[in-house]
């Protein structure tokens, strides 16, 4: 394969437009990490508000809030939540979890020299810059950036400024996410190397494969959706805005008798799925790492691969537990909290194959395995204080409160993406040929578990107390909240020892750049595709020669084997 000659590419189509599966993995990498950092400097910015309500930002506030003098006022605290909530899932993990992990990984984890549409994928990373691009646009336009929630709900966000910018985004990060996922089903199912039969897939490859399919079925549905709130915001029509509606005093002429509950309906058939697109590439990485440092195969393979397909299946017929206070009557409510209770089982059967995987394991407790260990009991709390939220009755006292936002976090941030930093540290040596410290990664790891679990679990003695969410001032003015108030503060130190948590992940990162390339092309002693490649892999074509697989994935500590670990290509 090494004997396909390429024309020398200058900086530009090198690394600006490439078509490289792999420089296409790094962009959507370094992008959507910026978007998480600044995802996060939104959130904290929102903690301070909550800790000390009707303060004074410091050092930022005279510059963004200069109308009040500094304090921020509940629209812009509206602002903040809508943007943190956009960039962290559609700006942020998404793109990282698919995008990077998936762009970079599945052609080399499949034995393929690139994907089966290069400039498909190309064309797919660009839409999602121009929409990234569209959206932080929108905090510099007269009318500011869209204030209506990261669910968009109408009427409100028909008539509230900001959200026909959110709108345009939306639509190009949606066509992006439908352009790579495609390529990624067409190329674990026509380029698997010679011998890679459906069971010798690493179980990284069919998360990917899953979410894939997620994001074909469920995202067409909200980008209609978008466009027909588009058309409600500037063409007057009346998709989503019911007919006889009071705004600012006066009545709004709708022309038909539009559903607001409409769109709840199309977003959550969407967003619903979309949890478990930010939560299957993380089980795939953990799978991995989980593997390679237990030095013994993953427990019940073929069983975690029917229970994710399964998690795929059920997360269409879900949503609407999301709504049950829109009256949807007791039968639907009945049916969706039936198939609530039967999705997490196999969020159970994934879990429990992870932790008897631990069983008798020679553990190696390096920094991925770190992050990974820690993601088990993180998606533990995130799936088990979901239950009540899927049952009516106690849905009723908790929805809308702090609860909802500790049980959503709990799955997203310290689990996807402890998993997310464990595939960073995992697979940097195969990106770039260098490994990262172990002593800065570690220095990483134990203040991020301690202060992400100081954020999140006290959200939950709240929203017990029946602490309402969205409240720019942290609840003051409810009587019922007092005895419950004094968490905010403790949960803004939390956020703050959380960011600095990250100081030692980003120097090491420039510092391992920096250093010199090692020659180990196998660091961790794994045995699936990719680690048979380069460090890093060829340009266009990954591999020094054609890859054929003699094994399954994970054959590790195989008796009568003179390594405890029998790579894939190994005849």
């Amino acid at each position: 394969m090494s004997d396909n000659h390429h024309h020398e590419e200058n900086f530009f189509q090198k690394y600006i437009w490439s078509v490289d599966h792999k420089i296409i993995g790094i962009q959507y990498g370094i992008t959507s990490l910026l978007f998480l950092l600044f995802g996060f400097s939104l959130m904290a910015v929102m903690r301070y508000q909550l800790a000390y309500p009707e303060a004074v930002i410091p050092y930022i506030g005279e510059w963004f809030f200069s109308e009040s003098g500094g304090v921020m006022l509940p629209e812009n605290y509206n602002t903040l939540g809508a943007m943190h909530g956009t960039i962290m899932i559609f700006l942020g993990v998404v793109p990282l979890a698919v995008g990077a992990f998936g762009n970079y990984l599945v052609p080399l984890q499949v034995g393929a020299p690139d994907m089966a549409f290069p400039k498909l994928n190309a064309a797919s990373y660009w839409s999602y810059f121009v929409g990234g691009v569209v959206m932080m646009a929108s905090f510099f336009t007269p009318e500011g950036a869209a204030r209506s929630g990261w669910t968009s709900y109408p009427p409100l966000s028909i008539f509230e400024s900001g959200q026909t910018m959110w709108l345009l985004g939306m639509v190009f990060l949606i066509t992006s996410s439908l352009l790579g996922s495609m390529n990624i089903i067409v190329t674990i199912v026509q380029l698997r190397a010679p011998g890679l039969t459906w069971f010798r897939l690493p179980f990284f490859v069919w998360s990917q494969l899953v979410t894939s399919f997620l994001l074909i079925l469920a995202f067409p549905p909200l980008e209609a959706a978008a466009v027909l709130q588009l058309m409600d915001r500037i063409a007057g029509t009346s998709f989503f805005l019911p007919s006889g509606l009071v705004y600012a005093g006066s009545a709004v002429e709708a022309y038909g008798n539009g559903s607001p509950l409409l769109w709840q309906h199309l977003f959550w058939f969407l967003a619903h799925p979309e949890v478990y697109v930010l939560i299957l590439p993380a089980i795939g990485i953990v799978g991995e790492v989980l593997a390679n440092n237990t030095r013994k195969p993953l427990w019940g393979y073929k069983s975690l691969v029917y229970a994710i397909s399964f998690l795929g299946f059920m997360s269409f017929i879900v949503w609407a537990h999301h709504m049950f206070l829109t009256g949807m009557g007791q039968t639907m409510s009945a049916f969706f909290q039936l198939t609530t209770m039967i999705i997490s089982i196999p969020s159970v059967v994934v879990l429990t194959a992870f932790f008897i995987s631990l069983w008798g394991g020679s553990i190696r407790f390096n920094t991925p395995m770190l992050f990974a260990l820690a993601f088990l009991p993180m998606f533990g709390i995130g799936g088990l204080t979901g239950l009540p939220l899927g049952v009516a009755a106690s849905d009723i006292f908790l929805h809308d409160t702090y609860y909802v936002i500790g049980h959503f976090h709990y799955v997203v941030a310290p689990g996807t993406l402890f998993a997310l930093f464990a595939g960073i540290y995992y697979w940097f040596p195969k990106i770039t040929g260098r490994q990262l410290h172990e002593g800065m990664g570690k220095l990483h790891f134990y203040p991020s578990f301690l202060a992400m679990n100081g954020v999140f679990m006290p959200m939950f003695i709240q929203g017990l107390a029946g602490l309402s969410r969205r409240m720019y001032d942290g609840g003051q003015q409810y009587a019922h909240a007092s005895d419950v108030l004094h968490w905010n503060e403790f949960m803004t130190i939390s956020a703050f020892i959380l960011g600095l948590a990250q100081i030692p992940f980003i120097v090491n990162i420039f510092i391992t750049l920096s250093s010199k390339k090692s020659k180990d092309r196998n660091p961790w002693k794994a045995t699936t595709i990719e680690w048979s490649a380069p460090s890093p892999p060829l340009p266009h074509v990954n591999f020094e020669s054609a890859v054929e697989v003699h094994h399954g994935p994970y054959e590790y500590s195989v008796p009568g084997k003179d390594e405890d670990f029998c790579p894939q290509t190994t005849p």
